[in-house]
């Protein structure tokens, strides 16, 4: 560090200007609190999993060992390709869920959107509508 350098920290703390906490530089009193708050959140986040992990029961048995598999004892290897029929369900599913959450919204501003949110609803619907049409006519709901 060069001379200038350490003049300038030396004034600042001689002066005290670095922790004013006047208006003017109003730095360290406007983000204590969200520094406290990280550190607690950082300190709970650490803390509270160590403590689970040190006073928690340690009793493995194979039972609590195994795999579990919607109840049943596993009966193939975890790495098994998935058909993609069934990613295309949870993608439609997940669709039509989007589709139920941006309905509720809309419904609670109704009388003031008028007629442009109906216009812009339906719209919306109907985009939804030719994709489930799409999708129905490319077999992607049927199993075989």
């Amino acid at each position: 560090m060069d001379l200038l350098g350490s003049c300038i920290i030396a004034r600042l703390v001689i002066d005290n200007s670095f922790f004013n906490t006047n208006k003017e530089s109003g730095l360290i009193e406007n983000y204590l609190p969200i520094f406290i708050f990280m550190i607690i959140g950082l300190g709970i986040g650490l803390i509270a999993p160590t403590l689970g992990y040190l006073l928690g029961p340690k009793r493995p048995n194979p039972e609590k060992l195994s795999s579990y598999e919607c109840g049943f004892d596993p009966f193939n290897d975890a790495r098994a390709p998935f058909d993609v029929r069934y990613y295309l369900v949870a993608i439609l599913f997940i669709i039509f869920d989007l589709e139920t959450a941006f309905l509720i919204p809309w419904a609670v501003g109704f009388r003031k959107l008028g007629w442009f949110g109906i216009g812009a609803m339906g719209v919306f619907l109907g985009l939804l509508t030719i994709g489930f049409i799409y999708e129905w006519k490319k077999g992607a709901l049927e199993w075989e």
